[in-house]
Protein backbone atom coordinates (compact mmCIF):
# COMPACT_ATOMS: atom_id res chain seq x y z
CA UNK A 1 0.00 0.00 0.00
CA UNK A 2 1.28 3.20 -0.90
CA UNK A 3 0.16 6.43 1.13
CA UNK A 4 -0.60 9.81 -1.13
CA UNK A 5 -1.84 11.73 2.41
CA UNK A 6 -3.48 12.35 5.33
CA UNK A 7 -6.63 14.84 6.12
CA UNK A 8 -5.23 16.35 9.44
CA UNK A 9 -4.16 19.19 9.25
CA UNK A 10 -0.59 20.71 10.81
CA UNK A 11 -1.10 24.03 12.96
CA UNK A 12 2.84 24.60 12.37
CA UNK A 13 5.53 24.23 9.34
CA UNK A 14 7.05 21.03 9.55
CA UNK A 15 10.89 22.06 9.60
CA UNK A 16 12.38 19.54 11.46
CA UNK A 17 10.52 16.99 8.80
CA UNK A 18 11.46 18.62 6.21
CA UNK A 19 14.94 19.14 6.89
CA UNK A 20 15.53 15.72 7.75
CA UNK A 21 14.16 14.96 4.40
CA UNK A 22 16.18 16.89 3.02
CA UNK A 23 19.76 15.34 5.07
CA UNK A 24 18.50 12.04 3.48
CA UNK A 25 17.85 13.19 -0.20
CA UNK A 26 21.27 14.90 0.32
CA UNK A 27 23.20 11.85 1.06
CA UNK A 28 21.31 10.03 -1.46
CA UNK A 29 22.46 12.30 -4.58
CA UNK A 30 26.08 11.91 -2.58
CA UNK A 31 26.02 8.19 -3.36
CA UNK A 32 24.89 8.96 -6.77
CA UNK A 33 28.14 10.67 -7.27
CA UNK A 34 30.31 7.87 -6.35
CA UNK A 35 31.93 4.87 -8.52
CA UNK A 36 30.46 1.59 -7.71
CA UNK A 37 33.94 1.01 -5.31
CA UNK A 38 33.54 4.32 -3.85
CA UNK A 39 30.27 3.62 -2.90
CA UNK A 40 30.87 -0.13 -1.30
CA UNK A 41 33.22 1.42 0.53
CA UNK A 42 30.94 4.46 1.76
CA UNK A 43 28.37 2.01 2.95
CA UNK A 44 30.56 -0.15 4.91
CA UNK A 45 32.02 2.86 6.54
CA UNK A 46 28.78 4.64 7.69
CA UNK A 47 26.54 2.15 7.40
CA UNK A 48 25.62 0.01 10.65
CA UNK A 49 27.39 -3.37 10.66
CA UNK A 50 25.49 -5.59 13.68
CA UNK A 51 28.97 -5.79 15.96
CA UNK A 52 28.95 -2.17 15.58
CA UNK A 53 26.05 -2.36 18.03
CA UNK A 54 28.46 -4.59 20.40
CA UNK A 55 31.24 -1.87 20.55
CA UNK A 56 28.85 1.22 21.05
CA UNK A 57 29.67 2.63 17.47
CA UNK A 58 27.47 5.81 18.10
CA UNK A 59 28.42 7.65 14.87
CA UNK A 60 26.82 4.97 12.81
CA UNK A 61 23.92 4.72 14.98
CA UNK A 62 23.36 7.94 13.77
CA UNK A 63 25.24 7.85 10.00
CA UNK A 64 23.20 4.84 8.91
CA UNK A 65 19.98 6.46 9.27
CA UNK A 66 20.76 8.87 6.59
CA UNK A 67 21.99 6.53 3.79
CA UNK A 68 19.82 4.49 1.47
CA UNK A 69 20.37 1.60 -0.84
CA UNK A 70 17.82 2.55 -4.19
CA UNK A 71 15.62 5.13 -5.61
CA UNK A 72 12.62 3.25 -4.25
CA UNK A 73 13.79 2.80 -0.50
CA UNK A 74 14.67 6.74 -0.33
CA UNK A 75 11.13 7.44 -2.06
CA UNK A 76 9.40 5.10 -0.07
CA UNK A 77 10.83 6.27 3.70
CA UNK A 78 10.36 9.84 2.59
CA UNK A 79 6.78 9.61 1.46
CA UNK A 80 5.90 7.75 4.90
CA UNK A 81 8.36 10.47 6.88
CA UNK A 82 6.71 13.05 5.25
CA UNK A 83 3.29 12.26 5.61
CA UNK A 84 3.06 10.91 8.92
CA UNK A 85 5.82 12.65 10.25
CA UNK A 86 4.08 16.60 9.99
CA UNK A 87 1.73 15.72 12.27
CA UNK A 88 3.49 13.89 15.08
CA UNK A 89 6.02 16.64 15.14
CA UNK A 90 3.12 19.31 15.57
CA UNK A 91 2.06 16.96 18.40
CA UNK A 92 5.25 16.53 20.12
CA UNK A 93 6.92 19.80 18.99
CA UNK A 94 10.41 19.86 17.43
CA UNK A 95 12.99 18.55 20.47
CA UNK A 96 10.40 15.72 21.68
CA UNK A 97 10.09 14.54 17.73
CA UNK A 98 13.85 14.66 16.99
CA UNK A 99 14.33 12.11 20.12
CA UNK A 100 11.13 10.05 19.31
CA UNK A 101 12.71 9.81 16.02
CA UNK A 102 16.52 9.06 17.19
CA UNK A 103 15.39 6.80 19.93
CA UNK A 104 12.87 4.68 17.70
CA UNK A 105 15.94 4.75 14.97
CA UNK A 106 18.57 3.13 18.14
CA UNK A 107 15.90 0.71 19.05
CA UNK A 108 15.45 -0.57 15.45
CA UNK A 109 19.31 -0.79 14.94
CA UNK A 110 19.66 -3.01 18.24
CA UNK A 111 16.67 -5.59 17.55
CA UNK A 112 17.61 -5.61 13.99
CA UNK A 113 21.68 -6.20 14.89
CA UNK A 114 21.13 -8.77 17.52
CA UNK A 115 18.96 -10.63 15.24
CA UNK A 116 21.31 -10.76 13.15
CA UNK A 117 24.45 -11.71 15.52
CA UNK A 118 22.03 -14.57 16.56
CA UNK A 119 21.92 -15.78 12.56
CA UNK A 120 25.78 -14.90 11.95
CA UNK A 121 24.97 -12.35 9.57
CA UNK A 122 27.85 -10.14 10.70
CA UNK A 123 29.08 -8.71 7.76
CA UNK A 124 25.64 -6.86 5.36
CA UNK A 125 25.55 -3.41 7.11
CA UNK A 126 21.95 -1.73 7.39
CA UNK A 127 21.10 1.64 6.10
CA UNK A 128 18.42 3.47 5.98
CA UNK A 129 15.67 5.52 7.76
CA UNK A 130 12.55 3.19 8.00
CA UNK A 131 13.44 1.84 11.61
CA UNK A 132 13.08 5.69 13.10
CA UNK A 133 10.64 6.20 10.39
CA UNK A 134 8.02 3.08 11.96
CA UNK A 135 8.33 5.20 15.42
CA UNK A 136 6.73 7.79 13.79
CA UNK A 137 4.01 5.69 12.30
CA UNK A 138 3.64 4.09 15.85
CA UNK A 139 3.04 7.06 17.44
CA UNK A 140 1.14 8.69 14.45
CA UNK A 141 -1.75 6.11 15.23
CA UNK A 142 -1.58 5.99 18.61
CA UNK A 143 -2.22 10.07 18.50
CA UNK A 144 -4.96 10.04 15.33
CA UNK A 145 -6.04 6.27 15.05
CA UNK A 146 -9.23 7.54 12.82
CA UNK A 147 -7.19 9.36 10.73
CA UNK A 148 -8.05 9.28 6.47
CA UNK A 149 -5.48 8.01 4.64
CA UNK A 150 -6.05 8.27 1.02
CA UNK A 151 -4.49 5.06 -0.27
CA UNK A 152 -3.09 3.29 -3.98
CA UNK A 153 -3.04 -0.24 -3.41
CA UNK A 154 -0.31 -1.84 -6.32
CA UNK A 155 -1.74 -3.50 -8.85
CA UNK A 156 -4.70 -0.53 -8.67
CA UNK A 157 -2.67 2.17 -9.20
CA UNK A 158 -5.67 4.45 -10.82
CA UNK A 159 -7.86 2.98 -8.39
CA UNK A 160 -7.85 5.18 -4.36
CA UNK A 161 -8.67 3.59 -1.73
CA UNK A 162 -9.74 6.08 1.64
CA UNK A 163 -8.35 4.14 4.42
CA UNK A 164 -8.60 4.60 8.45
CA UNK A 165 -5.04 4.72 9.92
CA UNK A 166 -5.37 2.19 12.37
CA UNK A 167 -6.51 -0.26 9.21
CA UNK A 168 -3.23 1.20 7.30
CA UNK A 169 -0.77 0.92 9.91
CA UNK A 170 -1.99 -1.96 11.49
CA UNK A 171 -1.52 -3.93 8.15
CA UNK A 172 1.23 -2.32 7.48
CA UNK A 173 2.88 -3.86 10.96
CA UNK A 174 1.52 -7.23 10.17
CA UNK A 175 3.38 -7.73 7.39
CA UNK A 176 6.58 -6.52 8.75
CA UNK A 177 5.65 -9.41 11.21
CA UNK A 178 5.33 -11.92 8.73
CA UNK A 179 8.13 -10.97 6.63
CA UNK A 180 10.64 -11.56 9.44
CA UNK A 181 9.11 -14.58 10.39
CA UNK A 182 9.93 -15.86 6.84
CA UNK A 183 12.57 -14.35 5.48
CA UNK A 184 15.66 -14.66 6.89
CA UNK A 185 18.26 -12.21 7.85
CA UNK A 186 21.33 -13.21 5.88
CA UNK A 187 20.00 -13.23 2.71
CA UNK A 188 20.41 -9.52 3.46
CA UNK A 189 17.08 -6.91 1.20
CA UNK A 190 14.85 -5.37 3.79
CA UNK A 191 15.47 -5.12 7.41
CA UNK A 192 12.31 -6.83 8.89
CA UNK A 193 13.22 -6.31 12.59
CA UNK A 194 14.28 -2.80 12.17
CA UNK A 195 10.88 -2.28 11.57
CA UNK A 196 9.41 -4.08 14.21
CA UNK A 197 11.87 -2.46 16.59
CA UNK A 198 11.23 0.96 15.86
CA UNK A 199 7.54 0.78 15.77
CA UNK A 200 7.61 -0.56 19.25
CA UNK A 201 9.78 1.94 20.39
CA UNK A 202 7.43 4.62 19.28
CA UNK A 203 4.60 2.81 20.51
CA UNK A 204 5.91 3.04 23.94
CA UNK A 205 7.83 6.08 23.57
CA UNK A 206 4.66 8.80 22.69
CA UNK A 207 3.08 7.53 26.23
CA UNK A 208 6.16 9.46 27.43
CA UNK A 209 6.18 12.28 25.47
CA UNK A 210 2.71 13.12 24.83
CA UNK A 211 2.09 14.76 28.11
CA UNK A 212 -1.66 15.38 27.16
CA UNK A 213 -3.63 12.41 27.44
CA UNK A 214 -3.55 10.15 24.51
CA UNK A 215 -7.50 11.24 23.27
CA UNK A 216 -9.00 9.56 19.93
CA UNK A 217 -8.80 12.17 17.37
CA UNK A 218 -12.15 11.33 14.96
CA UNK A 219 -12.25 12.33 11.70
CA UNK A 220 -15.16 10.55 10.29
CA UNK A 221 -15.36 13.26 6.84
CA UNK A 222 -12.16 13.68 4.47
CA UNK A 223 -11.15 16.61 3.23
CA UNK A 224 -8.47 16.95 0.52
Amino acid sequence: MIPIKDNIPTQSFPYLTVLLIGINVGVFFYELSLSPVELEIFVHKYGLLPLDIVYFNFLNLFTHMFIHGNIAHIVGNMLFLWIFGNNVEDALGRVKFLVLYFLSGFFAAFLQSSVAILEGSLNIPMVGASGAISGILAAYVKLYPYAKVLTVIPPFIFFFFVLPAWFFIGYWFILQVLYAMFIPTSLGGVAWYAHIGGFIAGWFLIDKLYKKSLKLVHYSAIRY
